[in-house]
């Protein structure tokens, strides 16, 4: 199947694998590539030595394309751009818009620039900017979401802007990736369906938490933002302890980071620039990395965050990267020969 993303990136099939972090490391990223979509790392959870390195695990692995998420606010954003371009890393992807400066230096270097939007004036700003593509992602999505849902967003941003748009949210067959196509996107993104693979890193005891839920809830507890996440007693604990609980937090983060008192705050105040928020949730913002962690890396979902997608309530096994890409198009083909 060919469409507008997989000519501009190279990959097989128009798939594209989210940059979670300490989920999308190179295991999930090499692993989505070689079965032909597009793999991603998520760097925001990783140092820069630490992000190049996982770039030289994936391509040990594939010669297939894969993309690198970044933070386009990080201190270090210019450094980063630097080791993606001088790894030959085909794709760089944003969860916030990047400057429109990173996008030039990007496009320069033969880079593929692809933000995440949750808005279509977002996604006409970036367009403005030379973004190649976007990904939008409607309400049905994990982690940072909005409120309006990809049926809707999506064809208000098709018509919006002439550069690819990848659907995101609510993702997770071949059904929703003709139905994406439908509305005019060139390929589908997926963030929870990955997590729930095989080649997904993250424990099987909290693989089990996800394949057992049937419903998530926005919450605004976790860092001040709307954030989608599995319903569990710990997220409800979140607002009967907030600021208790970040101080806690905060210091764990400062000593699993290495990060200074100082910096951490500075990371606080760069994300409460622009919103209400408390200073309980500035710093719980800033320490967020160990609720991720906390679930993701060391099994404790129990103590953390579990970022999913509503599409978890449709989700009950655990296939390879291959398996469920394979099976994404076939069931593609299947639905678009019914539908002729």
């Amino acid at each position: 199947m060919r469409t507008a993303l997989t000519a501009l990136v190279g990959c097989r099939h128009p798939i594209v694998q989210t940059g979670m972090g300490y989920v999308a490391g190179a295991r999930l990223a090499a692993a989505t590539s070689i079965a032909g979509g597009l793999g991603v790392i998520g760097a925001a959870t990783l140092s820069a030595a630490e992000m190049r390195a996982a770039i030289r695990r994936v391509k040990e692995r594939t010669d297939a394309p894969f993309g690198v998420n970044l933070r386009a606010d990080a201190d270090d954003a210019a450094e980063r751009v630097t080791v993606l371009v001088e790894e030959g890393v085909r794709v760089a992807s944003f969860a916030l818009a990047p400057r429109r400066e990173l996008i030039a230096r990007l496009k320069d270097a033969g880079v593929v620039v692809i933000p995440s939007v949750g808005a279509r004036r977002h996604a006409e700003k970036v367009a403005g900017w030379g973004a190649d593509a976007v990904i939008v992602q409607g309400g049905e999505g994990g982690g940072h979401t909005g409120p309006l849902a990809t049926t809707l967003l999506l064809p208000q941003v098709v018509d919006a802007v002439e550069i690819p748009v990848i659907a995101a949210g609510g993702f997770f067959d071949g059904r929703g990736l003709v139905a994406a196509l439908a509305y005019g996107a060139c390929g589908i993104a997926m963030g929870t369906r990955f997590l729930l693979t095989s080649d997904s890193p993250v424990p099987d005891e909290v693989k089990k938490v996800y394949l057992a839920a049937r419903e998530t809830v926005v919450t605004r507890n976790v860092d001040g933002v709307p954030h989608r996440v599995l319903n569990t007693p710990f997220v409800a604990s979140l607002e009967r302890s907030r600021l208790a609980r970040a101080v806690l937090n905060g210091a764990r983060f400062q000593r699993l980071s290495g990060l200074s008192w100082r910096s951490m705050l500075r990371e606080g105040r760069r994300m409460r620039q622009g919103r209400e928020l408390t200073w309980a949730q500035v710093l719980q913002a800033a320490n967020t990395p160990v609720l991720l962690r906390a679930a993701m890396v060391e099994g404790r979902a129990d103590l953390g965050v579990l970022a999913s997608g509503q599409v978890v309530g449709v989700i009950d096994d655990l296939p390879s990267c291959r398996e469920l890409i394979e099976r994404i198009m076939a069931e593609a083909e299947t639905t678009l020969a019914r539908l002729r």
